[in-house]
């Protein structure tokens, strides 16, 4: 994190997957500290997925490409639950 400057990250869709999953479709926002660089210059629609179990995260997957998380999980862009990840 300390690439980055003014480092924000803001959910846009929440989606429970199971009991255990929990997909949250986000977008960050920042600058690099030493390019400059606007993250929403080089795209950030992004996903993280959520592995919880007994209350606790057990598992974080962060996905800078939203999409790519989508096709990971057999989940359309506006489709609702899919089978637990492997």
């Amino acid at each position: 994190m300390s690439a980055w400057d003014e480092v924000r990250v803001q959910a846009d869709d929440y989606r429970g997957l199971d009991d255990e999953h929990m997909l949250v479709l986000d977008h960050r926002t920042g600058r690099g500290r030493t390019s400059g660089l606007e993250v929403g210059q080089i795209g950030s629609r992004a996903a993280t997925l959520f592995q919880i179990l007994d209350g606790r995260v057990v598992k974080l997957v962060l996905y800078w490409d939203r999409d790519r998380a989508l096709a990971d999980l057999g989940l359309a862009p506006g489709a609702g639950a899919a089978e637990a990840p492997g």
